[in-house]
């Protein structure tokens, strides 16, 4: 039984059943046995890898991105860059080695990084020292100005709310106790959350109200200062009917999010759609939602790889691996996603044109 395994059980038993999204607040953030309070979860000796950890070409490709679109808005100095749960600072190290190519880009940046974790901040700084960097708690703490964004990977670990349709009532996942075991159980009927039209008997409906606020404040911050924002990370892009989508990682496996707490990575997948729609409330622009693949092919991945293969002859398969995992429909290619915003009407790299999958 973990530490906080033992905190969560007292929590239930004096207060009763919490709520998914409690819960998977608890164990990703708890002050002292979060689980990314505690760690460095990333490579080989961490429980999962991300794309920038993969091959340097993602960073890279996001770097170009950025220092095009901060061209296509005139080349505004000084600007913010920042990155939402930048991981190890490895992707903002490949994309500011990227941009640099692009005269005036990094010389005229501001770089932040919107992270809790001391354990990461830490490893950030080994990272991006050299540039400078700044901390923010959230988006808040970041300040004012033309922002250029992106965000990883950082969507899918905030706290969802989950609701299951029982006897054609709409009540909350919870987690309760038994004896020593967490479990999963049901709210009584719920009136606040809409019933979802064609509701069947069972079905999962997933929210995510931390998700929708914050592409909210990043929508109202570029339509006051201008800039662009990027999120790539695995989820859908149309309106979903149901299904259960929270799960855990332990050790590169799946586990069960009730094991443990604290010991596993926590995610779900990302709904695009509604944080497009929480981003035009703030009066950004959503220009849509590419897969990760059409958008790294677009951007120029493939010649990047051919490149660095012919640098490192040595490395060729392993590049080519890389490329496959991040590109390819049965990688990474599809399931994860890319969602655009701008705070103008200039359409950002990419996202002027059907790219397909």
């Amino acid at each position: 039984m973990t530490p906080l395994h033992e905190i969560v059980a007292r929590r239930i038993r004096a207060e009763g059943p919490m709520p998914v999204a409690e819960y998977m607040a608890l164990c990703l953030g708890h002050p002292e046995h979060g689980y990314y309070t505690t760690r460095d979860p990333l490579g080989r000796g961490g429980d999962f890898t991300t794309a920038p950890e993969i091959s340097q070409m993602f960073g890279e490709m996001i770097g170009l991105w950025l220092a095009q679109a901060w061209m296509d808005r005139g080349s505004p100095a000084p600007f913010v860059l920042a990155e939402l749960g930048p991981g190890r600072g490895t992707l903002m190290a490949d994309a500011l080695r990227a941009a640099a190519r692009v005269k005036g880009f990094v010389e005229a940046a501001d770089v932040w990084l919107v992270e809790t974790s001391p354990a990461l901040r830490r490893k950030q700084w080994e990272t991006l020292g050299a540039h400078q960097p700044h901390w923010a708690d959230d988006m808040a703490g970041v300040p004012d100005g033309p922002l250029f964004l992106i965000a990883n990977e950082f969507f899918d670990a905030l706290p969802i709310r989950q609701f299951v349709v029982s006897d054609g009532i709409l009540r909350e996942r919870m987690v309760g106790i038994e004896g020593d075991t967490l479990t999963f159980g049901l709210s009584p009927p719920v009136t606040a959350e809409a019933m979802p039209q064609g509701a069947e008997d069972g079905a999962i409906y997933e929210t995510c109200p931390q998700g929708r606020a914050m592409a909210g404040a990043i929508g109202e911050r570029l339509a006051a200062h201008g800039g662009v924002a990027l999120a790539v990370d695995y989820g859908h892009a149309t309106p979903r009917a149901s299904g259960d989508t929270l799960q855990a990682v332990r050790d590169h496996a799946y586990a069960d999010p009730l094991d443990a707490p604290g010991e596993s990575d926590l995610t779900a997948h990302v709904d695009f759609l509604a944080l497009a729609k929480s981003a035009e409330a703030g009066g950004a622009t959503a220009w849509g939602v590419h897969g990760q693949g059409a958008l790294l092919d677009w951007l120029g991945i493939r010649v990047r790889a051919a490149m660095l293969a012919k640098k490192q002859p040595d490395r060729a398969d392993e590049i080519e691996t890389a490329l496959d995992r991040l590109t390819e429909p049965e990688a990474m290619g599809t399931l994860f996603k890319a969602l655009a915003l701008s705070g103008d009407d200039i359409p950002p790299p990419g996202f002027a044109e059907d790219l397909g999958a």
